[in-house]
């Protein structure tokens, strides 16, 4: 994904780094660049809303018990064939 628009860091790395972002798990140095980056482009703030709230329902969900190991790795690869499915919707309409 990316909104055509320069940023010093790409959007497509900053959504590979979200959910450390949105965990309290990014370094100092990605955590200042995905905030600067979300501060500035809405397309990308937009997805972080998304993927904060997939987190929090499934943080609801889940209540106090662990998740499942495969948890995580489902949800990524099922937001990677949305994301794909709305670049291609995208792709189209242009």
């Amino acid at each position: 994904m990316s909104c055509g628009e320069p940023h010093e860091t790409p959007c497509d790395e900053v959504l590979e780094k979200v959910y450390l972002y949105l965990d309290g798990e990014a370094g100092s140095e990605d955590h200042q660049h995905v905030r600067l980056h979300l501060d500035e482009c809405a397309p990308c703030l937009r997805q972080y809303g998304l993927e904060n709230a997939v987190k929090a329902l499934v943080a609801r969900c889940c209540g106090g018990d662990a998740p499942p190991e495969d948890l995580k790795q489902r949800v990524m690869v099922r937001i990677q064939e949305v994301r794909l499915e709305i670049e291609h919707v995208e792709f189209r309409a242009e």
